[in-house]
């Protein structure tokens, strides 16, 4: 099993990088970015769908689908100007508008679906994480995109998915070979101590090396920030992936479910896959904006 998980993340993560650098060159409205946003958002509607079709909840996949699909594109909606002087501000002011317009299609859903007591505030409460989760928290991330700078965005965004691959990487390879203590036997069994050294480790050590040595694929060639920076950030965001992948372990434990979906061997779905990401974008996307590991 370790083995197939490295050989995937050796797959997995250069043919993202082939997908950015495609996007990149295809300008400022990032369309092949918009479509694989759109799909993973759908993706990840219907595993979460799935997932929490449980105990009074009734979540609709095609109601969250769409409405998650909703605050991808208004994450967009700055390339739709035919200048560039919009602010990261005013975008995530797009999606948080996104994300308002899709609360109250919910609520007014369930007012229309209601028949009796006891399942529209479990199912209200199922969608509105469906739409955090596969709308919000991805449409934030992909800001990375354009952020600090539109033309070295994809070195951002690849900054934070080998910060947080790496740290899986390694944690998983830690635990295996050295883990003994549990670090969260109730929640995440399979993660250990040492688990959490290699998490730690493998994210720092992916992100010097990528914001060290990957500056001359991008035109603009950045190059990294005062060390002490670079730590903090490979830190922080690591852990970030990190308390994401226990926050997906949650909610599969409540549930009583080992994977969200049977897509991937060694991965399972592709929620388990972005789990990281997805938490781990936004703390990325604050540090490029206020104080960026990378110039």
């Amino acid at each position: 099993m370790l083995g197939w998980r490295l050989l995937m993340s050796a797959i997995l993560i250069p043919s993202l990088i082939v997908l950015f650098r495609m996007d990149q060159a295809m300008g400022r409205p990032a369309l092949l970015l918009l479509v694989f946003c759109g799909l993973v958002a759908i993706r990840n509607a219907w595993e979460l769908a799935d997932l929490l079709r449980v105990r009074q909840l009734r979540p609709s996949f095609p109601l969250t689908a769409l409405l998650s699909l909703l605050i991808v594109v208004a994450g967009w909606s700055h390339t739709w100007q035919l200048d560039s002087s919009a602010s990261a501000l005013a975008s995530l002011g797009m999606i948080g508008a996104a994300l308002t317009a899709g609360i109250l299609i919910l609520l007014a859903w369930e007012a229309w679906q209601y028949n009796e007591p006891g399942h529209s505030m479990e199912s209200l409460g199922a969608n509105l994480l469906i739409l955090m989760y596969a709308g919000v928290l991805l449409a934030v991330t992909a800001q990375l995109r354009w952020w600090p700078q539109q033309h070295a965005g994809y070195f951002a965004l690849a900054s934070m998915i080998i910060c947080v691959k790496s740290g899986d990487t390694f944690a998983y390879t830690f635990g295996r070979l050295w883990g003994r203590r549990k670090m969260a036997p109730k929640l995440s069994p399979g993660k250990t101590g040492m688990g959490l050294v290699g998490a730690i480790v493998g994210s720092i050590a992916g992100t010097w090396l990528w914001l060290n040595f990957a500056g001359t694929l991008f035109p603009t060639a950045p190059r990294p920030a005062a060390f002490p920076i670079v730590l903090a950030y490979g830190f922080t965001v690591g852990m970030a992936g990190l308390v994401g992948d226990l926050c997906e372990s949650l909610i599969k434990r409540d549930v009583q479910k080992k994977d969200s979906a049977a897509l991937m061997p060694g991965f399972g779905g592709l929620l388990d896959l972005v789990d990281s990401p997805l938490f781990a974008g936004p703390v990325a996307l604050a540090w490029w904006l206020l104080l960026p590991p990378a110039v």
